[in-house]
C-alpha cells in the first residue's frame, strides 16, 4: 500500500506552491511610510524567493541602492515614495519545474505637486502661444486652467487646453490661437484631488514686434549708442597707443628702432649747437666791426 498523508511526500521532488494566507496582497500606502512585501511558498527542496519589478525596472531600496532583483521572503522599503509604485512579481523556484509566480501591485498616494518651467512668457500679438506645467498626483487629479479671479479657461475657440497622462503624471497645455491684448496677464494650472490642490503660475506680457533687421525697435537705438561708444573708444586707444609709442621711441617696434631715434635726437642736437653759435658769431661782428679788418701779419 501508498503512503498517504503530509509524509507520502518526504524525499520526493515537489514543485514550488506561494501561500496565498502568508503572501502580501494588493498594497495602498501614503508617501513617506514604510512598507513590507511578504512571500511564503512550499515545495521540496523548499523554495528560494525571488522580488522583481514587472515592468523590468530596478527596485529602489531604503538605503538609496537601486537593484535589479531582491532575494528572501520579504523585503522592506524604507519611505517609500511614487518612484516605487508599480507592480512586484513574487517568484518562487526550486529546481522543479515550474516555478511559480505572484504579482502583487504596490500603490503610493500623495497630493497633487506642479512644476512651471516657465513662469514669465514674452508674446507678440496675433500669434500662437502654448502655456505649459506638469502636474504629478495619485489619486489622479482633476486638472484644469484658469485666469484672474479664478475663472476656468473654457475649451473651445481660441482656447484649446490639452492633458497628456502617464500613470501619475500629467503633462498640462494651453494654446492660445491667436495673442490679443485681452490675453495678457495671469493664468493658472490646477491640479486636485483627494488628497490637497495646488496651482501654477503664469505670466504672459507683451513683447515689442520685430523689425526686418531682426532687431527689436525697442533696442535699436540703444545698439546704435553701444556701437558708437565702442567706436569712440577704440579711437580713443589708438590715440594713446600712438603717443605712448611716440613718448617711448617706438619701442615696440624692436631694437633698431630705438637706434634710429637716439640717432636722429643726437644729428638735431649737433644742428641746434652749430646754429647758436653761428648766430652769437654774427652778433659779434655786428657790435665789434674792427674786428672785420683784422688780418694776420
Amino acid at each position: 500500500m501508498q503512503p498517504s498523508g503530509p509524509d507520502s511526500h518526504v524525499g520526493e521532488a515537489v514543485p514550488p506552491d506561494i501561500l496565498d494566507y502568508d503572501t502580501s496582497t494588493d498594497m495602498v500606502v501614503m508617501e513617506g511610510r514604510n512598507v513590507t512585501l511578504r512571500c511564503a511558498a512550499t515545495g521540496s527542496p523548499a523554495p528560494n524567493i525571488t522580488w522583481r519589478r514587472e515592468d523590468g525596472q530596478h527596485i529602489q531600496l531604503g538605503n538609496g541602492d537601486d537593484v535589479a532583483s531582491v532575494d528572501g521572503p520579504s523585503f522592506n522599503i524604507t519611505k517609500v515614495n511614487r518612484l516605487h509604485m508599480g507592480s512586484y512579481l513574487c517568484i518562487a523556484s526550486n529546481g522543479v519545474p515550474p516555478s511559480v509566480s505572484k504579482r502583487i501591485m504596490l500603490t503610493v498616494h500623495f497630493p497633487p505637486m506642479i512644476w512651471v518651467q516657465n513662469q514669465l512668457v514674452g508674446a507678440r500679438e496675433g500669434q500662437k502661444l502654448t502655456l505649459e506645467c506638469h502636474s504629478e498626483a495619485f489619486p489622479k487629479s482633476i486638472n484644469y486652467w484658469t485666469r484672474d479671479q479664478d475663472k476656468i479657461v473654457p475649451q473651445g475657440g481660441k482656447y484649446d487646453p490639452v492633458l497628456k497622462d502617464n500613470a501619475y503624471k500629467i503633462h498640462m497645455k494651453l494654446t492660445i490661437n491667436s495673442v490679443s491684448p485681452a490675453d495678457y496677464g495671469s493664468y493658472k494650472c490646477v491640479s486636485r484631488n483627494s488628497l490637497g490642490d495646488t496651482d501654477g503660475s503664469i505670466k504672459v506680457y507683451p513683447i515689442s514686434s520685430i523689425n526686418a533687421s531682426g532687431n527689436s525697435t525697442k533696442y535699436k537705438g540703444k545698439a546704435r549708442y553701444n556701437s558708437g561708444n565702442n567706436n569712440i573708444l577704440e579711437g580713443n586707444q589708438d590715440m594713446l597707443k600712438e603717443r605712448d609709442l611716440k613718448l617711448r621711441g617706438r619701442k615696440e617696434n624692436g631694437g633698431d628702432d630705438v637706434a634710429d631715434y637716439d640717432e636722429s635726437s643726437a644729428t638735431s642736437n649737433g644742428s641746434s649747437l652749430l646754429l647758436v653759435i653761428l648766430v652769437a658769431l654774427c652778433l659779434c661782428l655786428h657790435h665789434h666791426p674792427q674786428m672785420r679788418t683784422l688780418h694776420p701779419a
